[in-house]
């Protein structure tokens, strides 16, 4: 593919369980309560059970893979949490929406790409940004 500054990149959308929860947390170690129960998250004044921050930025990577169309082709994914990722305890779970906007196309073949991930209405990422090597 192609890109051009100030092109809209096509929306992916991604679900998350509590199922998923549970996988990341053997996969990375982290068994912190709050991402499994909801008595602990709401107890420490969270809506509930919400996902792992590393999560939500594996989806992200996720998404600029898709964009790129190949894993290798990212070279460097950043953003901030502005906002948990809350994970009802339904099979449905919840959905998590990333676009993105390409900032800038160096002659190089270096893309950058601005986004923007969504959750229930609410952006859970700010200054999120992928940079790729167009192949």
């Amino acid at each position: 593919m192609a890109f051009e500054k100030g092109q809209q990149l096509p929306l992916q959308t991604f679900r998350v369980t509590r199922a998923d929860l549970i996988r990341y947390a053997g996969a990375s170690g982290d068994f912190n309560p709050i991402h499994w129960s909801e008595r602990t998250a709401v107890g420490v004044g969270l809506p509930g059970v919400i996902a792992h921050g590393m999560y939500t930025m594996a989806l992200a990577g996720r998404a600029a893979t898709g964009w790129a169309g190949s894993a290798d082709a990212v070279l460097d994914i950043q953003a901030r949490f502005t906002r948990p990722v809350p994970v009802p305890d339904t099979d449905e779970g919840t959905e998590v929406e990333f676009t993105a906007v390409v900032k800038s196309v160096s002659e190089d073949g270096l893309v950058t790409f601005d986004l923007t991930a969504i959750c229930a209405g609410e952006k859970v990422l700010a200054q999120a940004r992928a940079v790729i090597k167009q192949i």
